[in-house]
């Protein structure tokens, strides 16, 4: 019992360490807790792979958000494989993203739940889910999230 506490203690610290780098705009910090072949799940979208893929995921979301993750809390499977986290974002959206409403700095809160698989002691796949039509009703008319 004591190996198990260790490692889901282990995955703990290492969720936690992703958010506070996603927090402190930290992209290598990301970057360096994934595996080198990273699966990424987007919300409503498709799975990539690889940290080049994920490093020019970051790039485009700085170029288009600034986002904060709060109030996260972070559950852990028994033996330390998989990890699930909860938490609200909270952002502001910066430039237009493709055919997605147009951006003005609206800003926004929606909460957000994230999914993980650890591998080596790295996360090897990042899943997250959210309500997007929520999130374009926030920005579409313009108005602040709370």
């Amino acid at each position: 019992m004591g190996i198990l506490r260790v490692m889901t203690d282990d995955t703990a610290k290492l969720i936690r360490a992703y958010y506070a780098a996603f927090n402190a705009d930290d992209a290598a910090g990301m970057l360096a807790l994934l595996t080198d072949d990273v699966r990424h799940d987007i919300n409503e979208g498709g799975t990539e792979t690889g940290q080049a893929a994920f490093r020019a995921f970051l790039a485009r979301m700085d170029e288009h958000y600034r986002e904060r993750a709060e109030d996260v809390t972070v559950m852990v499977s028994g033996d330390g494989t998989r990890a699930a986290a909860e938490f609200t974002i909270h952002g502001t959206y910066l430039k237009t993203d493709g055919d997605l409403p147009a951006a003005a700095g609206q800003t926004y809160a929606l909460p957000v739940g994230a999914f993980f698989e650890i591998r080596g002691g790295k996360i090897a796949r990042v899943t997250n889910y959210y309500n997007l039509a929520d999130w374009s009703r926030q920005v579409g008319a313009g108005t602040a999230g709370a």
